[in-house]
């Protein structure tokens, strides 16, 4: 089992920033693909970012140069900088975890982006 806790949401102003972290904990070991997804109100949960244990990334067009996912393995955490944001961006975000073919999900934390 894997347990995720994320930290960092709020309220910022369009054009703003926000950090993003995530710290996993439990079966650690056996965690491959982590990252980062949203879901808004009335939308679908969609990908952001998504990093290896290797340190390959992989982003939504959407927020394509704008957001940085990064990775401590030691430490089992994951980070997104969320840079130039957006109202669109307004979102609850997960983090993500695979481990041994399973998914897992922290409980998310809003980000709101006001215009």
């Amino acid at each position: 089992q894997v347990q995720l806790v994320e930290s960092g949401g709020g309220l910022v102003q369009a054009g703003g920033s926000l950090r993003l972290s995530c710290a996993a904990s439990g079966s650690i070991f056996s965690i491959s693909n982590m990252g980062w997804y949203r879901q808004a109100p009335g939308k679908q949960r969609e990908l952001v970012a998504i990093i290896t244990s290797g340190g390959s990334t992989n982003y939504a067009d959407s927020v394509k140069g704008r957001f940085t996912i990064s990775r401590d393995n030691p430490k089992m955490t994951v980070s997104l900088q969320m840079n130039s944001l957006k109202p669109e961006d307004t979102a609850v975000y997960l983090c993500y975890a695979a481990s041994w073919s399973r998914g897992y999900w922290g409980q998310g934390t809003q980000v709101t982006v006001s215009s």
